[in-house]
């Protein structure tokens, strides 16, 4: 059995600014740069070390490399196998890369060539079409998938690696003597439990552990405690593409990986990227868990979660239990377009969570989005006031905003092609540089209302109740860092309204 070397990639990108791609489920491109430890592709590294095979991780993005020398390093390894995460905005510069790999003259052999992410999960055959592709893993445990295809290859020779291959699990489609082969629908029946830790030093944890604008403390960085949200109905999300069914690890081995980040890596804060925090008594136990191993005296915890979810009791066992920025997608104002969302969400829990949140001492962090078909300019500038009352009040802390768009195979992209709301399908103009559906404003008012949320942080009030609330010089440092990266934002989309 040979053991191939294995590369798991970021390569560069041409764009303006930096790429949110690494485990991104909605991706824009930001002129302050914003790194995300992409858990799921750590863990596919981890594993295929532990496996044997020799792993390298590169993240070009966030090291900031050029293509040329992008280009170099990969004629320098001579890997067996390259694996990139893609996602709509990007694929198509994923097949140029992917063709450029194919084509490297000073390479006396091909590597074979991967790719995984929700936009090739909706769209398989695209890639094999448009690109040299080799291998494509569809649906969200592709660690598990990218294992088992290398434990695979490595028994056959690679002449036979164009003939139909054996002992492939479900989800994995291959070229194989010119036609497109696949081995069905993926399943998610892989334990997370059964998961080993991820290798941070092996996928170079530094690298997104300091740009990163959530965290108040630093270092920080991610875990997923399940994958991806427990509700998953929402209709403009595309992670259900991956994950269509929620599976969570149990509460014991995700508190051993935090008292072994905090153990080891003298992590400071932890975000965890599961789509909504676990709830009722899972999230109980991990409180109560935190609290007896003395965790909450020694790290910040952060997750994603749904308004109108949690209790008074909850928020406040939470605080104990050293929670602190908690991320709310408040996605309308109106209930007719959260109803038309399948958010399962009144209007009165969005205001009502942000003060129970705050009264107990944890920090809202609300997303907004801006350009639904459906709705009016007036629709909108509702959404644009309930955003600024909360954070003027210091109900919510801090805000993302963002245009609404349709991944493929999301029930919003579904919508939009019954109704021809789409103006393109270009996915190069899917990076939320403009609207990409037929919405009753110009786009201009669309990117205005997203520049609009991120200048309340120049109100007047809301500076006062933020510079009241200091306490110490970490929390004046992530003042500061907080505000460089609004003033980046509204740059971003300044820039895109001009134009």
């Amino acid at each position: 059995m040979k053991k191939f070397k294995v590369i798991i990639s970021y390569p560069p990108l041409k764009g303006a600014g930096t790429p949110l791609l690494s485990q991104n489920r909605q991706f824009q491109w930001f002129k302050s740069p914003t790194y995300i430890y992409p858990i799921v592709p750590a863990y596919a590294a981890t594993m295929l070390k532990n496996a044997g095979f020799d792993v390298i991780w590169n993240d070009s993005i966030a090291q900031r490399w050029d293509y040329e020398r992008f280009l170099n390093f990969i004629k320098d390894q001579k890997p067996g196998l390259i694996a990139f995460e893609t996602k709509t905005p990007v694929v198509k510069q994923h097949w140029k890369i992917i063709n450029d790999i194919n084509g490297l003259s000073a390479i006396d052999y091909r590597p074979l060539t991967i790719l995984f992410g929700d936009h090739v999960t909706a769209l398989p055959e695209e890639s094999f079409a448009n690109s040299k592709v080799d291998f494509v893993l569809t649906g969200g445990d592709y660690d598990f998938l990218l294992l088992n295809l290398c434990k695979t290859l490595s028994k056959l020779p690679i002449t036979d690696y164009q003939l139909p291959i054996t002992n492939l699990e479900p989800g994995i489609w291959y070229r194989s003597n010119g036609h497109i082969r696949n081995t069905g629908k993926f399943q998610l029946n892989h334990d997370l439990n059964s998961l080993p830790f991820v290798d941070r030093e092996l996928t170079e944890w530094k690298h997104y552990a300091y740009t990163n604008g959530n965290y108040k403390r630093t270092p920080g960085t991610y875990i997923m405690s399940g994958r991806d949200c427990w509700w998953g109905k929402c209709t403009f999300c595309s992670w259900p593409t991956l994950y269509p069914q929620f599976r969570v690890r149990k509460v014991e081995n995700v508190l051993y990986e935090i008292g072994a980040l905090v153990k080891n890596n003298k992590i400071r804060e932890i975000m965890d990227d599961t789509g909504t925090f676990p709830i009722g008594g899972w999230l109980n136990d991990f409180c109560k868990g935190m609290i007896a191993g003395g965790y909450n005296k020694k790290v910040y915890f952060d997750c994603n979660m749904r308004f109108g979810s949690l209790k008074k009791e909850d928020f406040k066992l939470m605080k104990k239990a050293n929670f602190r920025l908690l991320l709310f997608g408040m996605e309308s104002a109106n209930q007719k377009t959260l109803d038309r969302l399948k958010k399962n969400l009144k209007v009165e829990n969005i205001v009502n969570d942000c003060k129970a949140a705050r009264a107990a001492g944890l920090y809202p962090h609300i997303t907004i989005m801006f350009g639904y078909p459906w709705e009016t300019y007036e629709d909108a500038k509702e959404r644009l006031k309930l955003g600024a009352y909360l954070l003027k009040k210091g109900y919510a802390y801090t805000v993302q905003a963002t245009v609404v768009i349709p991944y493929p195979h999301s029930p919003l992209f579904e919508e939009c092609k019954k109704n021809g709301w789409l103006k393109t399908e270009d996915w190069d103009r899917y990076g939320m540089k403009e609207p990409v559906m037929k919405v009753s404003m110009n786009d201009k008012e669309v990117l205005d209302l997203v520049r609009d949320i991120y200048k309340v942080a120049l109100n007047p009030q809301f500076l006062f109740n933020r510079f009241i609330k200091l306490r110490d010089l970490s929390e004046l440092s992530y003042f500061g860092r907080s505000g460089m990266k609004v003033m980046g934002h509204i740059s971003d989309f300044k820039k895109r309204s001009e134009l």
